[in-house]
């Protein structure tokens, strides 16, 4: 009598390079980098420890493979949110804006610390300052659509400020502030006309 023989599983290591990256957004999420291991990725994704090491030698290799499925991700965040507001009113903008940031600071708070604990990584490893300058370019460039491009930016860089320090901060900032601060931005002040 014949013994069948287990049927071995193909691998596929792009299905495991991103198992890998999923979890260790994971454990950024629970831990923080500074809690992000090697050892803690492979048992949230359920694999060997050696298949971390292999396909992410280091903890900024790991690092950088999350920070790069965030801003992917973002960008297919950005150009559906654009494409379903093609036309939109200053007001309307300054809205639609202040609905984003504020949903950052309540049911999407986790992922948003995550997102930004990543961004901010660049601060001290320049390998993952490119990932971060197009983090900034995707967000200037869905504003561009309804502004011109030092208002998208201006726009971009006052964003990513509230939500810092909303994210940091004791208090996030409210409706009133943030509707006030993007018109403010948004909206050509004639008292400063040229």
């Amino acid at each position: 009598m014949a013994v069948d023989k287990p049927v071995r599983r193909r691998r596929d290591p792009q299905r495991r390079i991103e198992e890998i990256a999923s979890a260790t957004e994971k454990v950024i999420a629970e831990r923080g980098i500074e809690g992000l291991t090697h050892r803690a990725v492979a048992e949230e994704a359920g694999v060997p420890l050696g298949a971390t090491t292999y396909h992410f030698a280091s903890k900024d290799d790991l690092i950088a493979a999350a920070l790069t499925r965030a801003v992917d991700r973002y960008a297919a965040y950005l150009d559906d949110w654009v494409a379903q507001r093609p036309d939109l009113t200053t007001d309307q903008l300054v809205v639609l804006l202040t609905d984003v940031l504020l949903g950052c600071f309540g049911p999407q708070r986790d992922q948003q610390v995550m997102e930004f604990e990543l961004y901010v990584a660049a601060l001290r490893r320049p390998a993952l300052r490119p990932l971060a300058d197009r983090y900034v370019e995707l967000s200037s460039r869905a504003l561009a659509h309804y502004t011109d491009a030092v208002t998208a930016t201006a726009a971009t860089a006052l964003m990513n400020g509230l939500t810092l320090r909303g994210l940091a901060g004791t208090t996030p900032p409210g409706r009133a502030d943030i509707e006030a601060l993007l018109g403010r931005v948004l909206t050509p002040n004639p008292a400063l006309a040229r």
